[in-house]
């Protein structure tokens, strides 16, 4: 029986091109991981731009919030083994003037999400994995990203790898590091490079193993 992988994520779980447009099915990373892992398991791409952890965008228009959609993703998708988030990023955009803690104390809200409404093959919440995203480069000033998320965006992205290690012991769920390997293009300073995707791929293909 196949093992079933959820990732849910934004526009870096989606494929977002530095440049615009979007990434082959052979270089986004959840696809690449699904060719990795082979015929034993199930990849679900659930990447959508300018995703949040649970806020609507006042901006970019509704659907946003990720806690909004996860629920009816996860019945939809169920049953699911494991179910790897990737959020954070939209969250340090200006306009939400948010702090890694309140990031954080964010995902949990997703975990718990993941715990109340996914479901493995024996009826158990799957094994949750939280993705901590790779942080905002430096030159993000420089960048056409730079009025939509603003300098502080830099800081409050660098502390998200701690804050969510922290709350993965917390809440007793996995925890990934996704910098080392998810390089960040300095195109734009926020979405990866396609080396960046392979990379990230190879190494969760690898922490997939390890958990299932």
């Amino acid at each position: 029986m196949q093992k079933r992988i959820l990732c849910f994520g934004d526009s870096n779980t989606w494929g977002y091109i530095p440049t615009g447009g979007r990434y082959d099915e052979h270089t986004r990373w959840p696809m690449r991981m699904a060719e990795l892992l082979g015929a034993g398991y199930a990849v679900i791409e659930e990447g959508f731009n300018g995703r949040t952890c649970v806020y609507d965008d006042p901006v970019e228009g509704g659907f946003k919030s990720g806690l909004s959609y996860l629920p009816p993703c996860l019945m939809s998708h169920n049953p699911l083994d494991a179910v790897a988030i990737m959020l954070g990023s939209n969250d340090t955009k200006r306009r939400f003037n948010l702090t890694p803690m309140t990031i954080g104390q964010s995902m949990m809200q997703l975990v718990r999400a993941c715990k109340l409404y996914g479901m493995d093959p024996n009826g158990d919440p799957p094994r949750i994995v939280i993705v901590a995203p790779p942080p905002i480069l430096d030159n993000l000033m420089q960048t056409r990203h730079a009025e939509c998320f603003g300098e502080q965006a830099i800081a409050v992205s660098k502390g998200l790898g701690p804050e969510l290690h922290r709350v993965s012991k917390l809440l007793r769920v996995d925890f990934f590091d996704a910098a080392p390997y998810a390089e960040v293009s300095r195109l734009d300073a926020v979405h990866m490079t396609a080396e960046g995707h392979l990379r990230l791929a190879e190494a969760m293909a690898e922490k997939m193993r390890q958990i299932l």
